[in-house]
Order: structure tokens, then C-alpha cells, then sequence
């Protein structure tokens, strides 16, 4: 499950990576569109990793794959 999730947020973090690249990369006027399409759908796709990796955390959770290890609740 460690795996998993270190995998999740590896390609969390390199979809932002994309988009900060499609951002910084061409002047031009006729590559902006270009770009902005590319940073949009690098965005896009951190959202629904994060989202992805927020509901596999819950499930888990709630199958008993992995267990709360924080402070006791009293």
C-alpha cells in the first residue's frame, strides 16, 4: 500500500511539474493556446490523481487494508 501510494503522489508531483513547464516554455502568440491547453490538462490531471489518491486512502481505511497509527481518540 506504501507503494501505491508513494506512486500516486510521485505522479502527482510530476503532473505539476508538466505544467509549470508547459507555462514557462514559447513566446510565440500561436503556441499560447498550445500552452495553455497542455498546462490545463497537466492540472487537470493532478486534480483527479489527488482526488483518486484521497478516495483510495478512505477505501482502504474502510476495508481494513491500513490502520490509523496517530494519537487515541478518548
Amino acid at each position: 500500500m506504501k507503494a501505491l501510494v508513494l506512486l500516486a503522489f510521485a505522479g502527482i508531483v510530476a503532473s505539476l511539474g508538466s505544467a509549470l513547464v508547459a507555462m514557462m516554455r514559447g513566446d510565440s502568440a500561436s503556441g499560447d493556446a498550445r500552452r495553455s491547453r497542455r498546462m490545463a490538462r497537466a492540472l487537470t490531471m493532478r486534480i483527479g490523481l489527488s482526488v483518486l489518491l484521497f478516495l483510495l486512502l478512505i477505501v482502504s481505511h474502510w476495508m481494513g487494508w491500513i490502520q490509523p497509527t496517530g494519537l487515541p481518540v478518548r
